[in-house]
């Protein structure tokens, strides 16, 4: 961000998801980003109705929107499956694909099933999406993975050192075929593998060449509704 400031709204309630404002090349953008100090930054009730009303408010007053993602999933629980989490978290989902102000992604850590599509993945209509080279994006942990696909595997071998050996290997194969940042970025879901240093460069590029994408009076005009 521009001298490093970020100004965060609502920051003491949904602690697990960040929202905020900061300026990259003199321009306001707003972000959202998973805190993985909280919760692990897993997508619950209240971090989606957050997250929505916030992209709402953005894309009412035609302010990009920058999503940081390191994400593990949705937050499980039978209090979330009883307050709707279901219903909820589709508000993440309807608020980035309606979005039509630009959109753009970094995928920095983890990002594991549903969540990671609605994180502003290329599925809602993200502009541009990078993600770092240690990246993990899959359906789901590698850990949680292998024990399910090769539990007879694993439970065949003779001690408990040995099952443990097993266990990395196929979790670091897991990683290589199935959660690299790299074999996303060959079917498309990813534009562009990235350096952390590169970030900042990387993302007011692409703000830059978007910044036409949305003219005043050509778009519908979407107010904030009460989510």
């Amino acid at each position: 961000a521009d001298e490093h400031k970020f100004f965060e709204v609502q920051d003491r309630f949904a602690k697990n998801i960040v929202t905020g404002f900061i300026r990259m090349g003199g321009d306001t953008v707003g972000i959202v980003a998973n805190n993985p100090a909280v919760k692990a930054g897993a997508l619950d009730i209240d971090a989606s109705n957050k997250a929505s009303r916030f992209i709402r408010f953005l894309n009412a007053f035609n302010i990009p929107i920058l999503t940081l993602v390191d994400v593990p999933g949705y937050w499980p629980g039978v209090t979330q499956e009883h307050g709707g989490i279901i219903r909820h978290g589709a508000k993440l989902l309807y608020a980035y694909a309606e979005a039509t102000v630009p959109k753009v992604t970094v995928v920095l850590r983890k990002a594991y099933g549903g969540a990671y599509i609605a994180m502003s993945s290329k599925f809602l209509r993200g502009d541009f999406n990078f993600a770092l080279p240690c990246a993990e994006i899959a359906v789901m942990g590698p850990a949680g993975a292998i024990e399910i696909l090769h539990s007879k595997k694993i439970k065949e071998a003779k001690t408990p050192e040995e099952a443990a050996k097993l266990r990395a290997e196929l979790t670091a194969e897991y990683k290589e075929k199935f959660a690299s940042p790299y074999q996303t970025a060959s079917t498309g879901s990813v534009d562009e593998v990235i350096e952390p240093s590169q970030i900042r460069h990387k993302v007011a590029r692409a703000l830059r060449f978007l910044r036409e994408k949305r003219r005043p009076g050509e778009h519908e005009n979407r107010g904030n509704i009460p989510l």
